[in-house]
């Protein structure tokens, strides 16, 4: 049967169901921590299942950060709001968190309720450790001065990529291993790994979504530097364009090879950490993204849709990453994965190369790789397997309701 093809993934799709249906069970009953909890699930479903590996004070605090800086980059992504208005309103963001009576209404969908509702967030903010709420200051006014910098400039080289990725996910590493210490479980991270922790996330979601943001309205903002992009279009939307496809693969190419120069670091931010629900919260976004740059990497589907890993395969990953010997053999395999896409006719080939036998090298040299059997094809069976899982599903819960 075609569903077999990957059971593994199947039994994970049905553990991450069960997963998510615990979650809303969990969320607290005031009114703050509810609206909290249930906007998280909303605005990032995939780190409201994540945010769970950490203890109920630490996940608090996280969900509380996550939450303020989503609402602050809701003003920044906004290109309606006139720059006379978003640029005080970014500077500011970290006084506005204090007042419960602050509001302002933009964004879509639930991103608008975020807004309309921001004083939930606040009444929320105000119950955490002052430990935790100084540290979502310190680095809430940070970024929202980064943000206000670069609405005022393009990113043209790749210092500036580096820049504006340190302001907008940079920052969020510091302010994790900030939280980390604050609750007594870590000691304080270097800032240069803590950097390279935000900086791998957010340069794979900038690949990843280059059609999106491209096609923004009713105005795009990109991040790709000109420094990579101008070698290959003269203008960064002719990448889109069928005719240009050669081109724009290689540039995104140039782009992956960027993103790879943080993983090393990664590894070593991740190798030590000693609390196991830290290290779960950490672990997991990070092997997604270094699978999702060799999904991306010479994909032109990038430039026609949403590439993004299978479910089921991120139902795994979820479920299998328990130790640093899961994220050595999950940064190695799919390191190999993308090393087999690479063309030696591509401009930034032996560049990829070096950087991708470095991260395969680190792995290697912990001797703690086991065979995961990670692939990123999509299976001709997916629905099927889809459905074997929902059927799974409803058999265990009308057994557990059973009882």
């Amino acid at each position: 049967m075609g569903a077999l093809s990957r059971p593994e993934e199947v039994v994970a799709l049905v553990k991450l169901r069960v997963a998510a249906g615990q979650i809303k069970r969990q969320i607290p009953p005031e009114e703050h921590w509810a609206f909290a909890y249930d906007m998280l699930q909303k605005v990032s479903r995939s780190f409201a299942l994540v945010i769970q590996q950490l203890g109920p004070e630490l996940r608090n605090a996280v969900c509380i950060f996550y939450l303020v800086l989503r609402a602050l980059d809701t003003v920044e992504d906004d290109t309606s709001i006139p720059n006379d208005v978003k640029l005080p309103i970014l500077r500011d963001f970290y006084r506005h968190v204090y007042n419960p009576d602050w509001r302002y209404s933009c964004g879509t969908n639930h991103y608008k309720v975020l807004m309309d509702k921001f004083r939930l967030v606040s009444t929320a903010f105000l119950e955490l450790g002052e430990g935790y709420q100084k540290a979502i200051e310190e680095i809430t006014r940070r970024m929202g001065a980064g943000m206000a910098k670069f609405i005022c400039q393009e990113v043209e080289t790749i210092d500036d990529y580096n820049e504006y990725c340190h302001y907008v996910a940079g920052l969020v590493g510091y302010g994790l291993s900030r939280l980390f210490h604050a609750a007594g479980t870590e000691d304080l991270a270097s800032d240069q790994l803590s950097n390279s922790m935000g900086l791998f996330l957010q340069k794979t979601n900038i690949i990843r979504d280059y059609l999106e943001d491209i096609n923004e309205i009713p105005k795009c903002r990109m991040f790709w530097p000109r420094e990579i992009w101008s070698k290959y279009a003269d203008k960064l939307e002719d990448l889109k364009y069928e005719e240009n496809s050669e081109k724009a693969v290689q540039c995104l190419n140039d782009m992956v090879t960027n993103a790879l120069v943080h993983a090393e670091d990664c590894l070593q931010y991740m190798s030590a950490l000693k609390d196991n629900t830290n290290f779960r919260f950490c672990a997991i976004p990070q092997i997604m993204a270094i699978g999702t740059c060799a999904i991306c990497y010479n994909n032109v589907k990038v430039f026609r849709g949403v590439v993004k890993m299978r479910r089921g395969l991120t139902a795994r990953i979820i479920d299998e990453t328990k130790s640093m010997s899961d994220v050595y053999s999950a940064f190695y395999e799919f390191s190999s994965l993308l090393e087999s896409k690479i063309d030696d006719n591509d401009p930034s080939s032996a560049l990829t190369r070096k950087r991708v036998e470095a991260i395969k090298r680190t792995c290697k040299s912990s001797g703690l790789l086991k065979r995961r059997g990670y692939d990123l094809e999509k299976s001709k069976y997916r629905h099927m397997l889809i459905m074997l899982a929902l059927l799974l599903v409803a058999i265990i819960f009308g057994v557990l309701y059973a009882k």
